[in-house]
């Protein structure tokens, strides 16, 4: 699945997602899964943490964040 929003697109799979950034097109966030949190309310953000990393990345709006929890199948929070 490929979602776009302003900064650049969200690639998902069922096993990882990956953001790629347009003004940056050489850098990548990757996260499995499992470390993946939804934060909406408003607030439409992806934030990743695990042992190994943590980043967060805001989206353009709800239909974006729903779209990318819908096809992982994970709950917002």
């Amino acid at each position: 699945m490929i979602i776009e929003f302003s900064q650049g697109k969200i690639i998902a799979n069922l096993y990882d997602v990956v953001v790629r950034f347009n003004s940056v097109p050489s850098a990548s966030l990757q996260c499995h899964v499992d470390a993946i949190k939804l934060i909406g309310r408003g607030a439409n953000v992806i934030t990743a943490h695990d042992v190994q990393c943590q980043w967060t990345v805001k989206l353009d709006n709800e239909h974006q964040l729903q779209n990318l929890a819908d096809f992982l199948g994970i709950p917002i929070q």
